[in-house]
């Protein structure tokens, strides 16, 4: 197994993650993606990265099973550069497969790789398709210029990674669902805790989705003897995603006294600044950064792709 190297041990798993890192669960679960039916776990060895050094995040679950390297990753929010993250992941993945099996990448004999395969669970709460593929060719850009020269000479890029991304909110990809109950009952578990953040704070939140999940048989296995640890996984998920949200909100509060105190143009920009900062560091893509510009200043198009275009530098 590919050694730890994550510095940052502040935070445990995620649900997600602590649920399928049991490999029953995660054979299930690869069963229910490929159509299979395997039951030997014995045949699983599970490869998850704990610790990158230069990354802030540890992906999610990965194992080879059947010859193939899979890596399973989940999102609570759509990010369309997951197969830049699924780049570097597979390249720290193969690098330990190849040392582990001794394998020689100077030899004039091919070696033999594990197949990857890269998925992506999505239960974010803006409505995405049941499926949708997303292409690591996608985040390469060119001059029209020379897009126009590779279009002439039919050059493709030389790195391509695809990963398929599944919608597993309720009501999505039932088949699935239904061949993977720890994946529906996940799920549903998430819809619950939802359900309830309409009506209370988070704290009550979640012990009411838990006493609804248990009475139901929703996870009750986890949720009865590990109740504490969820409570604490969803505190920690919830927390950081608020935390961020809220330094973006006091950074406009802030940019906007300032710009009364000492001139509306500099505390303006940097309000602008700290949003286009925060947003980058969720994923955003610059298309995606310009519209919500757009959105929260009121500012035309050209001027968001300035303020853009200014902050990237």
């Amino acid at each position: 197994m590919i050694k730890d190297i994550y510095t940052n041990t502040k935070y445990k798993d995620a649900l997600f993650r602590f649920i399928f890192n049991n490999p029953y669960d995660l054979l299930s679960l690869y069963n229910a993606v490929n159509n299979t039916n395997y039951s030997n776990i014995d045949s699983l060895e599970i490869t998850t990265l704990e610790d990158i050094v230069y990354l802030s995040y540890k992906n999610d679950v990965s194992f080879l099973f059947g010859h193939q390297m899979n890596l399973y990753e989940h999102q609570s929010s759509y990010n369309p550069n997951m197969p830049v993250r699924g780049l570097i992941y597979f390249a720290e993945l193969y690098s330990g497969y190849i040392q582990k099996n001794k394998l020689d990448v100077y030899s004039t004999k091919q070696i033999n790789l594990p197949v990857p395969r890269y998925i992506i669970f999505y239960n974010g709460t803006k409505n995405e398709p049941e499926k949708k593929e997303l292409r690591l060719s996608e985040c390469f850009k060119y001059s029209a210029q020379q897009s126009d020269e590779l279009e002439q000479k039919e050059m493709k890029p030389c790195l391509e990674l695809t990963a398929t991304m599944l919608n597993i909110n309720i009501g999505n990809n039932e088949e699935l669902m239904k061949k993977c109950n720890k994946l529906y009952q996940y799920s549903e578990f998430v819809r619950l805790v939802r359900k309830h953040l309409k009506k209370c704070d988070i704290n009550a939140a979640i012990n009411l989705a838990i006493d609804e999940a248990i009475s139901n048989n929703i996870l009750k296995d986890i949720l009865q003897k590990q109740r504490a640890e969820v409570c604490r996984m969803i505190l920690t998920e919830y927390n950081e995603e608020l935390h961020m949200k809220n330094e973006r909100k006091i950074a406009i509060e802030e940019g906007y006294k300032e710009g009364y105190d000492s001139g509306y143009d500099s505390g303006f920009g940097k309000a602008v600044d700290e949003m286009i900062d925060g947003f980058i560091k969720d994923g955003e893509t610059k298309e995606q950064i310009i519209e919500k510009l757009i959105s929260y200043f009121k500012m035309d198009k050209e001027k968001a792709k300035e303020y853009f275009d200014k902050h990237v530098i």
